[in-house]
């Protein structure tokens, strides 16, 4: 059954069709989905997708819009740091309902230059720059917290590369979170 635009599920038909979009190229990449493909998931007509997102690249780049608060990982001491991030972590890999479009533009990022720049400016703004600044401010000076925080953000990402990506299994979510904890706050404390 083919759903058909009106304006009273024009909003809910439009969300169907990102979720199934997000869950779509989390699991297969870019390349090997195609708008058919997502119509018929979310149960639509292809010119729905179209209208709504003109076509795979603007689908693409609505699926893969990417909130994280990162602001409560940086309330606190220092030496909390590694708790917070991991905390926060887990309950994004775990806890996030739906296909995460972080994890989107990850696998997609070998495929295409726009997802990698994508995700190395999502990284820069929302991890990278912010863990660098919370460091500077813990103390360290300008140089030793940009390498620190470089650090964590390269351990993050390779761990949710290798996990989440490469399709490992991520494992328990308390020893997870533990064990980024301990790692994260190493990293921190240098």
């Amino acid at each position: 059954m083919l759903v058909h635009m009106n304006s009273r599920n024009a909003a809910a038909t439009r969300q169907r069709i990102l979720e199934h979009a997000q869950r779509l190229f989390a699991q297969h990449g870019y390349a090997a989905i195609t708008v058919k493909g997502v119509a018929d998931a979310a149960g639509v007509s292809p010119n729905l997708i179209t209208r709504y997102f003109g076509g795979k690249d603007g689908l693409f780049l609505a699926a893969t819009q990417v909130k994280i608060p990162v602001s409560n990982s940086f309330d606190g001491e220092l030496s909390a740091l590694g708790s917070h991030l991991a905390a926060n972590i887990v309950q994004r890999w775990f806890g996030a309902p739906g296909e995460d479009p972080l994890l989107v533009l990850q696998r997609a990022s070998g495929e295409r230059p726009q997802a990698a720049e994508a995700l190395a400016a999502f990284l820069d703004a929302n991890s990278l720059g912010p863990l660098h600044r919370y460091l500077r401010d813990s103390g360290l000076d300008d140089a030793d917290a940009l390498s620190r925080a470089a650090a964590i953000d390269a351990f993050v990402l390779g761990v949710s590369t290798r996990r989440r990506v490469l399709r490992s299994e991520l494992g328990d979510p308390a020893e997870l979170q533990a064990w980024l904890s301990a790692t994260i706050q190493r990293l921190a404390d240098g």
